[in-house]
């Protein structure tokens, strides 16, 4: 018989679980890694007046340059891939980075698929599927961090030089700044780190005496604050 075991500590892990795929991801995909240095554009072509500087932006993969506003052409931000194919990522260090950061976001959309059911199969195989996808988080948080130490390691190529100005090198910004996706995919590491500690306590909740009893009372759906 399947029982449904909803916990305050299992419902939690679940959403944060979630909320960090979906975080790392966003921030993977996101050009927004570094704001580039002050730049102009061509005056609008409608008008023949000057546009205030903008500030480019750079992503592992991706870029968002500005373009100046033609007729019929309502974006003046174009953003998309500056690299068609992986060997055409701006350095070594990024392409490193771009394979450690997959392997652990996909890691952990995989264990966030999981997690949705974790309400009704709470093992498989007498393994405890909250402390196995505890284990995959800690490993996927381990790929992102050594995705986010080798990233700094490419601000010295010629593609974030163009970007950041002739000061830029390895683990120095010169005229960039980090942007949100940075933050995001630093931020996302450590709650994937949190996650995995807290799968015990989301296991701890679902096989407690408390839960065990309401299941000898016949109950398939339970609910325990």
């Amino acid at each position: 018989m399947c029982h449904v075991i909803v916990t305050c500590r299992s419902m939690l892990w679940t959403i944060l679980s979630i909320v960090v795929a979906f975080g790392e991801l966003i921030a993977f995909m996101s050009a927004d890694w570094l704001i580039g240095k002050a730049k102009s554009t061509d005056g609008d072509i409608r008008t023949g007046g000057q546009q205030e500087p903008y500030r480019p932006t750079l992503g592992i993969y991706g870029r968002c340059i500005k373009v100046p506003q033609v007729p019929y052409f309502r974006k003046d931000t174009l953003c998309g891939p500056y690299a068609e194919h992986f060997n055409e990522i701006a350095s070594g260090f990024w392409q490193a980075t771009a394979i450690f950061l997959a392997v652990g976001i996909s890691i952990l959309c995989i264990v966030a698929f999981v997690s949705v059911f974790t309400m009704c199969v709470q093992s498989v195989m007498k393994k405890s599927i909250f402390n196995v996808c505890g284990l995959l988080q800690g490993i996927a948080g381990l790929f992102l961090i050594l995705g986010l130490i080798l990233y700094p390691a490419g601000w010295g190529s010629q593609k974030v030089v163009g970007y950041c100005g002739h000061y830029a090198s390895a683990y120095k910004l010169g005229e960039c700044s980090l942007g949100w996706a940075f933050y995001t995919a630093i931020g996302g590491t450590v709650l994937t780190f949190i996650c995995a500690v807290f799968s015990a306590q989301a296991e701890i909740a679902t096989s407690s005496d408390k839960v065990q009893e309401e299941i000898e009372e016949g109950k398939s759906l339970i609910c325990l604050i």
